[in-house]
């Protein structure tokens, strides 16, 4: 296991680089201050990944990125501000991810959207190409291959087609709904996305709470269905 000091690297950083990205940024980008460097240095030790690379550089370096207002949260070393909280990559994945005794599940959640959808990072959990970016969509309460790294996930969310990614999920006050939006909210859906009666998202209850009630809806639908499922194999 490397130590901090040799997983920090100040001659070629890696949030160089996402920086020139935002320069050519299509949607508004906002890199968030960071609240405790303790957490963020516990979260570079843990995914045992240098400051060279964008994932090491936005958990050591930044509280997270704001991505088109906020629609896309990229989780990193944690932002608090009058308790308006997007909280770290490590405490996120804490007791979803990670077990109480550190145990992985086999993937590691880096970015969250505001439907309750997240992106996270295989490392043999969900597929046999770990290192690869995978999306829990909130339409399917699956896993889907994205096919991409990390860096291309981020500059994707920089300057890639969001719209047309969420094409069927966005509704005609969906901006500004998403600007209100605390940095912990996301928006709870009813009825769920994943039903035949929420297909149409603009005929839906749309209600702000928070990321994390939206997240245990839709783990435990999921599991639900999979016992459902499981029952009658």
């Amino acid at each position: 296991m490397r130590t901090l000091e040799e997983l920090i690297n100040t001659e070629d950083p890696g949030l160089a680089v996402v920086k020139e990205w935002i320069q050519d940024a299509i949607r508004p980008v906002e890199i968030l201050p960071q609240h405790s460097r303790q957490i963020a240095e516990e979260a570079l030790l843990q995914l045992q990944i240098t400051t060279r690379s964008p994932l090491g550089a936005i958990v050591y370096e930044t509280g997270g990125l704001l991505i088109d207002n906020g629609w896309i949260r990229v989780l990193g070393g944690g932002f608090k501000e009058e308790e308006n909280i997007l909280t770290s990559a490590l405490e996120w994945n804490t007791n979803k991810t990670i077990d109480g005794e550190g145990n992985s599940k086999g993937y590691y959640i880096v970015a969250l959207d505001v439907l309750g959808g997240y992106f996270c990072i295989n490392s043999g959990g969900i597929g046999s190409d770990a290192g690869s970016i995978y999306y829990f969509a909130p339409d399917t309460l699956d896993f889907e291959a994205l096919d991409i790294s990390y860096s291309d996930m981020l500059h994707f969310f920089i300057t890639g087609n969001l719209d047309q990614f969420y094409q069927d999920f966005r509704w005609g006050t969906w901006k500004e709904d998403t600007i209100n939006l605390r940095i912990n909210q996301s928006f709870h859906i009813y009825p769920p996305l994943w039903t035949k009666e929420g297909k149409n998202i603009n005929s839906t209850s749309i209600t702000p709470v928070t990321s994390e009630e939206v997240y245990t809806i839709n783990h435990d639908f999921r599991n639900g269905l999979n016992n459902i499922e499981n029952k009658y194999l």
